[in-house]
């Protein structure tokens, strides 16, 4: 009788927890590693999308915000499942080096000159980019660089390149800090900074900085989420970070991300098309 009720107990302790494993989420305990921008951090908007995304999965999204280049490097050693990031020079030859698969362009805002409201060197006439460096270089007004090797110091690189300015003049300083601590650097300092104007908008009521030139073809800034390559990585999370990239693309996920407002702003256009 006591082995009879020993089986029963155990036959019903299988039972429970069989309903309990049915009832929970498919995936419920496997973990997506994600490397993406510190902007996409600072701005709220991982903090916006991931907990409709984890509670439609199943899956628990594991962030590593670090800069674009840190991120790419996180990926080629198949440290992370996937990748979202703002350099499309650095993640064309990350996908052509064999490292990513399946890049796709999910959305894009803008980078911002930013500094004193005073505007001393005089940039918001210049006709682009460009030139407004150029002056920024000759005003002897501080310039603070993130100097990270994120998409945001990558593309600032990319525009004293266009200007014919060797960033090395009087006044710039180099920090190696991530967005927000180099604007609130740049704050202190009362000096100009290039930002993404998601990280801006979110960090604006702390500074007393503006917009002082935006707009144009060289302060675009794309996103694109870029899958790990399987044939290199075989043992990661291959299935989950699909799951994360389809979601992204999707008419769900891309509305959320036209929806994500601070302050009413809008940050971020979603740009996924087939």
């Amino acid at each position: 009788m006591l082995n009879m009720k020993s089986h029963i107990k155990s036959l019903l302790g299988l039972i429970v927890a069989a309903s309990m494993f049915t009832v929970l989420p498919a995936h419920s305990t496997e973990v997506i590693k994600l490397a993406t921008t510190t902007s996409t951090e600072n701005s709220g908007l991982l903090k916006e999308l991931l907990p409709k995304f984890e509670s439609e999965s199943g899956y628990k999204v594991q962030v590593i915000a670090t800069g674009t280049g840190k991120a790419l490097k996180l990926g080629e050693q198949g440290d992370v499942d996937l990748v979202m990031t703002h350099a499309p020079s650095a993640e064309a030859k990350f996908v052509a080096d064999g490292f990513g698969v399946e890049p796709r362009g999910i959305m894009e805002n803008d980078f911002v000159v930013l500094g004193p409201k005073n505007d001393p060197a005089k940039i918001r006439d210049s006709k682009n980019a460009e030139e407004a460096f150029a002056k920024i270089a000759k005003s002897g007004v501080p310039f603070i660089s993130r100097g990270d090797n994120s998409g945001n110091h990558i593309k600032e690189l990319e525009v004293w390149k266009a200007a014919s300015v060797t960033p090395d003049f009087k006044g710039y300083t180099s920090v190696g800090q991530g967005m927000g601590k180099t604007l609130l650097m740049a704050n202190e300092m009362q000096g100009y900074t290039l930002s993404d104007r998601g990280t801006f908008v979110a960090y604006k009521t702390k500074l007393d900085l503006g917009v002082d030139f935006d707009g144009g073809k060289t302060l675009a800034n794309p996103y694109q989420v870029i899958l790990i390559n399987s044939a290199k990585y075989p043992d990661l999370n291959h299935k989950g970070a699909k799951a994360f990239s389809d979601w992204l693309i999707s008419k769900e996920g891309q509305s959320m991300i036209n929806n994500f407002k601070v302050d009413g702003e809008q940050l971020f256009k979603a740009t996924y098309s087939e």
